[in-house]
């Protein structure tokens, strides 16, 4: 289950926020029905890319045994 302050993995592109499928965010409102989620994408710096409500369509548990992945973002935030 997924509940606030957890890393969750995106499971598809968002081309309108520059986002892309594996992209790691965090969990920062979780909706009554446990359907929707707040969830925030930032830099290593802790720049805000994005703030996004998705569904359990669109995010998937972060595993803790998942090794993260490093691109640049300074188009997205530029």
């Amino acid at each position: 289950m997924i509940k606030e302050l957890d890393l969750i993995v995106l499971t598809h592109d968002i081309e309108e926020n520059s986002l892309k499928s594996g992209d790691v965010g965090t969990v920062v409102h979780t909706y009554e029905d446990k359907k929707g989620f707040e969830v925030e994408f930032v830099t290593a710096e802790g720049k805000t890319i994005a703030v996004l409500t998705l569904t359990t369509k669109d995010i998937r548990p972060f595993d803790d045994a998942e090794i993260l992945h490093v691109r640049d973002t300074e188009s997205m935030i530029a």
